[in-house]
């Protein structure tokens, strides 16, 4: 029995045989403000598209892993370090791009209100309000922003994800600062969901839970009667 190595069947083989689509990374990057969900979104300034509102994104170089190009879109395109990406699906329609076959892999992460301040300030993104069914991207005026590719379906698998997971994950702890009050993380459901939730119910729900503990502080600056803080109890050590 002949035994054929690695490098010995490699010698004939010809990539250029089969076709090799190219490969991107799209980064859905999601807070919570005013009960609201809203995503960081780049204006495109060249075409295809151009003028339309896009996901970051960007070609995955050859050398380059699927997470280090996200990280780098993440950095060089929001100015954003250390937010927490994780893949949340691929997409692969043949016509999704009409420059060539492209396929790209979505990334999502859930910023919280100093990571979004802190993007918003490099002036590279702005922040759209997604509403509406089907989804849209709406300025701070309300109207709707033109979505690039198929960067709408995107936002919306990504919505109803988060939408899934919301009453049975800690999800929503990742858009809230470390202490917060019961009526922010309310705030944060009511965004995820998209409807108003019953407060006395909702605060039971939350600390039947067990997973809350209270500081013992209450916030800083408020107009009314300063509520309680409260942080998770897994961040505690």
């Amino acid at each position: 029995m002949t035994n054929i190595s690695h490098d010995d069947h490699l010698d004939g083989y010809d990539p250029s045989a089969y076709d090799r689509p190219s490969v991107t990374v799209d980064l859905v990057l999601l807070a919570s403000t005013d009960r609201r969900l809203r995503a960081l979104l780049l204006r495109r300034d060249q075409p295809p598209q151009a003028g339309r509102w896009a996901l970051p994104g960007g070609f995955v170089a050859t050398d380059e892993s699927l997470d280090a190009a996200a990280a780098r879109v993440l950095r060089e395109k929001v100015g954003l370090d250390g937010a927490r990406l994780e893949q949340l699906y691929t997409f692969g329609a043949v016509d999704r791009d009409p420059r060539m076959r492209i396929v790209t892999v979505a990334y999502l992460a859930l910023l919280r209100p100093e990571q979004m301040v802190q993007a918003l300030r490099g002036g590279r993104v702005t922040a759209a309000t997604l509403d509406g069914d089907p989804l849209g991207a709406l300025n701070d005026e309300g109207a709707e922003l033109p979505l690039a590719f198929d960067h709408r379906h995107i936002l919306s698998v990504a919505c109803e994800r988060l939408r899934g997971k919301i009453d049975y994950s800690d999800l929503a702890f990742a858009f809230l600062p470390e202490r917060f009050t019961l009526r922010a993380l309310q705030d944060v459901h009511e965004a995820v969901l998209g409807t108003t939730l019953n407060k006395p119910a909702f605060r039971r729900k939350m600390l039947d839970r067990g997973q809350l503990i209270a500081t013992g502080d209450r916030e800083a600056d408020a107009s009314h009667r300063p509520a309680e803080l409260f942080r998770v109890r897994d961040a505690v050590a």
